[in-house]
């Protein structure tokens, strides 16, 4: 038997809008035994599934018990017992009792989600596709601009005779606009760093590579080189790594004592690159076999043999830094190093070609290094980032503009004399011990970054700029492995002399090992590690120093 109930309620809220009552309206109700609900499955404010204790519908029909009830609008409303049933019924003390069903919210709580699973996982997999893909394409566009940016400076230096670094131009240009935006709006300083920090990470994860390839090409250069003087080169390159480590680290003792400066530590965080992945490799070892099989059976395919020996080569160079990245801490820093297994993987896939081809292993590496334009190899792609990484300097430089403000005195005083020191005294011992003048000038800038040393020697003339980036990366070594023991034994506690010395006698190899261990001198080591070369360019570029160099080399 079925009654009819006019319920007539002047306060029904919506959970989903808290504080918000309901247009008052009749509700007409249906009562019956089974006491079933018949309300619309979703809610008209929020538009999601919900019992019609928590919604608010004005034309909801629901059951309830078969009496008549009458509702007094100032009636409290309360919680029943949990049962089967999600209705309103009449309270013990005559009040309406709203009861949401326990039951419903487990229905509800797995029905609903399942609902829209499916809807949720497309979802956040476009957004994380979306986001990879304006990811790259900012990392494309900033270092897009830093290339570019150098081969623009490096064309119109050549086109207007000027013998100065076009990169290191670019270099103080990016600062000089930094530093103004810095001054006047900060924020456009900040978007400004922002925007390039993709091309920056970039350049700081695949640094020691671009290092590379004249490891590579290095049985080429050092094949008309008698081996007598390859031996005093070598004397050359260790006495004169330790010499301006003593020089560069007790210079900031003697200024720190003059000018007694505090040293802070809030200093500007340094980003670090994630590191490799396997997916990563899997994808070069796939391009590497590719390219190798189709240079094999067509070693024109790609037009010259060089430009189709390109893609192995390079693949062979990222997949061994990417081996040597990965390996224990104690055999990269005394055993192999990620840039020695590099130059390892190159000239052992150089190896097995020219056996395979019959071409012969100095044709592959020749390939490999053309120093031609328009027919380059894999080492001419990676040396072309070295103008970049110049470039690039002026980004670490400015994060670290108040360190360098406040230790200005120990940074620039010991920067000149060990950057002046390690030129002369080269150029003195090398006279001493009677190593041909070619070879002397070739090894001057030794403590200087490859990208910055090559630049330095093209100031002269008849030198090897090979045998140039060699020796730089053969100090690089000694200091990565050597530096914090020799340090220990002088004595050089202080973290400014630690990193300020580390920087100028082994520049970046040497920066990486001691930054591992003793962060608080990472600071120092990134602004002496560019201030270094930036120094010996700048003075090597004036003619007077030159031929005093010259002169002095016999």
């Amino acid at each position: 038997m079925a009654a009819t109930t006019m319920i007539r309620i002047t306060t029904l809220r919506c959970r989903h809008h808290i504080g918000l009552s309901c247009v008052s309206r009749p509700i007409l109700a249906t009562t019956s035994v089974a006491r079933s609900c018949t309300l619309p499955p979703r809610c008209r404010r929020c538009r999601l599934l919900a019992p019609h204790s928590s919604c608010c519908s004005p034309s909801s029909s629901v059951t309830v018990s078969p009496r008549r009830v009458r509702v007094r609008p100032t009636a409290a409303l309360k919680r029943i017992p949990g049962s089967n049933t999600s209705c309103m019924g009449p309270a013990d003390n005559g009040a309406t009792t709203l009861q949401r069903s326990s039951s419903f919210d487990l229905r509800r709580s797995l029905i609903v989600p399942n609902s829209t699973a499916g809807t949720g996982d497309a979802s956040a997999a476009s957004s994380r596709l979306l986001s990879a893909i304006l990811g790259v394409a900012h990392l494309l566009v900033s270092l897009g601009i830093v290339f570019a940016t150098d081969k623009f400076l490096k064309q119109a230096f050549v086109a207007a005779s000027i013998k100065f670094p076009s990169a290191l131009f670019g270099m103080f240009s990016v600062f000089s606009v930094l530093v103004v935006f810095d001054t006047f709006v900060p924020a456009l300083a900040k978007a400004f760093m922002d925007f390039f920090a993709p091309a920056t990470l970039f350049i700081q994860r695949w640094l020691p590579l671009f290092y590379v390839p004249t490891l590579v090409v290095l049985p080429l250069a050092v094949r008309d080189v008698p081996a007598a003087s390859g031996l005093k080169i070598f004397a050359i390159t260790f006495g004169g790594w330790f010499a301006t480590l003593v020089v560069a680290g007790y210079t900031v003792l003697a200024v720190r004592k003059l000018v007694k400066t505090e040293l802070i530590t809030d200093t500007e965080p340094m980003s670090k690159p994630s590191p490799f992945s396997t997916s990563e490799i899997w994808a070069w070892s796939a391009i590497f076999v590719a390219s190798f099989g189709v240079a094999y059976f067509n070693p024109t395919a790609l037009g010259t043999t060089a430009i189709t020996c390109l893609p192995f080569l390079l693949a062979a160079n990222v997949l061994g830094y990417m081996v040597g990245s990965g390996l224990p801490a104690g055999v990269k820093k005394k055993v192999l190093h990620p840039i020695i297994s590099s130059a390892l993987s190159a000239d052992l896939a150089a190896v097995a070609y020219g056996y395979l081809s019959g071409s012969g292993l100095a044709a592959v590496l020749g390939d490999y290094l053309t120093k031609a334009p328009s027919n380059p190899g894999a080492g001419d792609v990676l040396m072309g980032f070295l103008g970049s990484v110049i470039i690039s300097f002026a980004f670490s430089m400015f994060k670290q503009r108040k360190l360098v403000k406040r230790h200005a005195a120990e940074i620039f005083t010991s920067v000149a004399i060990a950057s002046t020191f390690s030129l002369y005294s080269t150029a003195v011992i090398g006279r001493l011990i009677g190593l041909e003048p070619s070879l002397t000038i070739s090894i001057l800038p030794r403590c200087i970054t490859v990208a910055l040393a090559l630049s330095i020697v093209s100031f002269f003339e008849g030198v090897n700029s090979t045998l140039t980036a060699a020796v730089v990366v053969l100090t690089g070594l000694i200091g990565a492995n050597f530096v914090q023991a020799a340090m220990d034994k002088l004595g050089l506690n202080d973290p400014i002399a630690r990193g300020i010395g580390t920087a100028s006698s082994a520049h970046g190899l040497g920066t990486a090992a001691l930054s591992a261990k003793e962060p608080e001198a990472l600071p120092f080591c990134a602004i002496a590690y560019g201030l270094t070369g930036i120094f010996g360019s700048l003075i090597c570029s004036v003619p007077a120093v030159r031929q005093s160099l010259v002169f002095i080399a016999g």
